[in-house]
Formats: structure tokens, sequence, C-alpha cells
């Protein structure tokens, strides 16, 4: 009996071995780098165009980039040209905002023929409930961390 167990994992290992694509790994470590590189250099150009031109205040830039990058990601999704970008940059493309936006219109498009509670809504917050629960949670945290460390 172990051995007729132990061909079958045999023959298993060797046809994944075999349907397993195999990739370059300094390939997609240079893809990964360069586009989430280029992805970060259009947001401190967005960053500077809203200091300088613009007139923006600091922190109304910060949240004028941030908004930006995820507009431009949300309607690259929506074209479709995000998903080739991140097919081509593996994890370049979603380490910055823009993959967390991706992330949420691309499982909205997905469900839309559900409707727009129950297939757009629920989904999207599916996968940004996490995110604003623990980003809620923690700034809360620090906040009564930082008012502790101010009254004592």
């Amino acid at each position: 009996m172990k051995q007729l167990q132990s061909a079958k994992v045999q023959r298993y290992l060797a046809l994944v071995n075999k349907l397993t694509p195999k990739s370059d790994l300094s390939k997609c470590l240079v893809r990964s780098f360069w586009v989430g590189g280029v992805i970060c250099v259009l947001g401190q150009c967005i960053l500077l165009a809203a200091t300088g031109p613009m007139r923006l205040a600091k922190s109304d830039a910060a949240a004028f980039t941030s908004i930006a990058l995820v507009f431009l990601a949300s309607l690259l999704t929506g074209l479709g040209v995000y998903d080739r970008i991140g097919k081509y940059a593996g994890g370049g493309s979603i380490v910055p905002i823009t993959g967390f936006a991706n992330s949420i219109v691309a499982s909205a498009m997905e469900f839309r023929r559900e409707g727009l509670v129950m297939g757009v809504g629920a989904r999207m917050f599916q996968i940004a409930g996490p995110v604003l629960v623990y980003g809620i949670g923690s700034s809360v945290l620090v906040g009564v961390i930082a008012w502790l460390a101010e009254v004592l």
C-alpha cells in the first residue's frame, strides 16, 4: 500500500514539475523594480506639480497625489490596461497604492452583473473592508497612545 501511495506521489510531483511555468527570477525582479519605480516617479511628478504650478499646501498636494494615482489605476483597470501591466511587472504593480485601487476596481467589475449593492458594493468592501478596519483601528490605537503620552 505504501509503495502504491509513494508511486502516486512521485507521479503527481512529476506532473506538477512539468506543468509549473518556469520563471526567470532575475528578469521578474528587474521588471518589478522598474515598473514599481516608474509608478513612484509618476507619483512624485504629480506631487511636484501639485506643490509647484498648482500651489497646493504640502498636505493637500499629498492627498491630491494619492487621489490622482488611485484614479489613474482605476481608469487603467477599467480599460483592461492595468492587468497587462500586472502580468508584465508582477509585484511591482501591486505594491504601490495603485495595486490597492486595481484590486478594488477589478473585483467590482467582476461582480457588476449581480447588481450595484450585492455585486459591486459587497465585493469592493470584501477587499477594502479589512484594510479599512485595520487602518482605522491602528490609527485609533496610535492616537490613544499619543494622547496618553501627552497626558502622562
